[in-house]
């Protein structure tokens, strides 16, 4: 407004043609009305419209009103819809072309040189505006971007806090359990007939819980390793070597053997990726670890290892009571076999038999959309 002002001044100095009082108010008033433009630049430019027919109607010098003319054309480009801009732009230019005509001075130099005018102001705005909405889609598609990636990693640590868990389940849940009943056997041998100790008995089942800390405390040592360390998950990695898979099945039928199990282990010979052969390998030491805790003494477990449709088919069934969970103490076993299925696009479904006995059945692709978050 104050640029608009000085423009006014310099013109009316340099043509020496100064308007009457009325001409003075329509002008202070057309730059008053301008500050509100861009509030509302429509409403304010038919304003300065009608003040500038009324200004044009006195003899008076008509350049002085072009500078505020120019900037409510501006402000209706830059800021209202392209055709909002050119009814407007026609509207100030059939005025000025009008106020020219009836003071016969509209030849077609200065006719052209109102409308230039006119339309520059116009396409300035117009640019103004496109490059305004240009900024802000960048400015959005950033701040999208920036939500994602915080998704992303909100996601990931979700993720990250569930496979520990899992992982913390199936090592301190498998081993504990292990141990309990290792000790009990230990136990129960020292009190069984004090006269005639098997002493070689009571070493062997103490043996067992040393071997079966020792193999605790280094699986959670690489597990706190790798957290430390951040690696990928993946078949390998320095950390934690590879993934236990099929092969380390033996060994955890060999583990549920000393708790006193009757372990039969069938593994079809196939070549399984390794976060499906880890998933398979967890399911089953899951499902063994829940057969010794629930099913009670002469327990027999059958373990099937086998493939078709592309597909590796876990089958753990026992021969025992099935589990008994206390009321209000649900577990994790179950969920997390189910989640490490879901992981590599599988099922698992786990319940009673009907002869008796518990079952656990999984159905792993062996190609998968998605492996990860297997340990």
């Amino acid at each position: 407004m104050a640029a608009s002002a000085v423009v006014v001044v310099r013109v009316v100095r340099d043509n020496g043609d100064p308007p009457g009082p009325l001409g003075w108010a329509l002008l202070l008033a057309a730059h008053i009305t301008i500050v509100w433009r861009r509030r509302a630049p429509i409403r304010v430019m038919f304003v300065l419209m009608a003040i500038l027919l009324t200004y044009h109607s006195l003899d008076a010098n008509h350049t002085a009103p072009m500078a505020v003319s120019m900037a409510g054309l501006f402000t209706v480009a830059s800021r209202t819809r392209p055709r909002n801009a050119v009814l407007v732009g026609a509207g100030v230019i059939g005025i000025m072309l009008s106020v020219k005509f009836s003071e016969g001075m509209a030849e077609g130099a200065e006719s052209l040189r109102i409308t230039g005018w006119i339309v520059s102001f116009l396409l300035l705005g117009v640019y103004v505006r496109i490059h305004r909405q240009y900024v802000a889609s960048v400015v959005e598609r950033a701040e999208r971007a920036e939500r994602t990636r915080e998704e992303e990693a909100r996601r990931r640590v979700a993720e990250e806090r569930l496979r520990v868990a899992r992982d913390l389940h199936d090592l301190l849940a498998h081993s504990i359990t292990l141990v309990g009943v290792q000790t009990s056997v230990a136990a129960h041998v020292l009190a069984a007939d004090p006269d005639r100790l098997d002493r070689a008995a009571v070493a062997k089942a103490l043996d067992d819980v040393a071997e079966t800390c020792r193999t605790a405390r280094g699986e959670l040592r690489a597990t706190l390793e790798v957290l430390r360390s951040g690696t990928d998950e993946g078949g390998c990695d320095e950390a934690r070597g590879p993934l236990p898979g099929l092969g380390s099945l033996p060994d955890l039928a060999d583990a549920a053997r000393t708790a006193g199990a009757r372990v039969e282990l069938n593994v079809a010979e196939c070549q399984a990726p390794p976060a499906v052969g880890a998933a398979a390998y967890r399911i089953v030491q899951e499902a063994l670890t829940n057969a010794v805790r629930h099913a009670g003494p002469d327990l027999t477990v059958r373990v099937d290892i086998s493939t078709g449709d592309a597909a590796l088919n876990v089958t753990v069934a026992d021969d025992g009571v099935g589990a008994k969970e206390p009321a209000g103490t649900p577990g994790y076993g179950l969920v997390g076999m189910r989640e490490r299925a879901r992981t590599v696009g599988g099922t698992l479904e786990a319940g009673p038999r009907p002869g008796g006995g518990f079952l656990v059945s999984a159905v792993l692709p062996l190609a998968p959309a998605s492996l990860g978050g297997l340990t």
